[in-house]
């Protein structure tokens, strides 16, 4: 589970990874009397917009999808916000369901900073997960469903761009074309 701002955005840079086979929008972190979207856009909750990232291992690794989070996905540097979104529902955090995940996420934050990858320290949460709430229908897959939207251009589809470029062998379907 990966909060990095608005989950349209994160669900977008996922769905295009070799080897991840699902991507569904969500809440974490709160409750489920507060998990719908009006309410956890209100600020007041302690969800985060999130997105649950399902993948084989045999294709695509943890620390790959970590890769793409920290380099791709949002600015882990950014305090309850991610571009214009402002608020504690667009926090950066790995919400982890194994103390595996925990280490590895840790770790690699913790190797980030040594090499000082950011020009600010990172304030990405990392916590566990303790319960899912899928987002309300119309979330799913939003980006590639609304692509001429204008917060969908400005803000997922420069992420969309990236990855295309920055991970064009992860692909899906990157091997069938070489």
């Amino acid at each position: 589970m990966l909060a990095g701002g608005c989950f349209w955005c994160v669900e977008a840079v996922y769905k295009q990874l070799d080897g991840v086979s699902s991507v569904r929008s969500g809440y974490a972190g709160g409750t489920a009397e507060t998990a719908d979207y009006q309410t956890v856009c209100g600020g007041t909750t302690d969800h985060a917009e999130v997105v649950e990232v399902r993948y084989d291992p045999a294709k695509i690794g943890f620390g790959q999808i970590l890769k793409a989070f920290f380099s791709i996905a949002h600015d882990p540097t950014q305090l309850d916000r991610q571009g214009p979104d402002v608020g504690r529902q667009y926090r950066s955090a790995i919400f982890y369901t194994t103390e595996g995940q925990k280490r590895v996420a840790d770790s690699y934050i913790a190797q980030l900073d040594r090499a000082k990858v950011f020009d600010r320290p990172i304030v990405t949460e990392v916590a566990p997960l303790e319960r899912f709430y899928e987002a309300e229908t119309y979330h799913q897959d939003y980006a590639a469903r609304n692509p001429l939207n204008p917060y969908i251009l400005f803000n997922a589809r420069p992420k969309v761009e990236k990855v295309r470029k920055h991970f064009a062998d992860r692909l899906k379907g990157a091997a069938s074309r070489s």
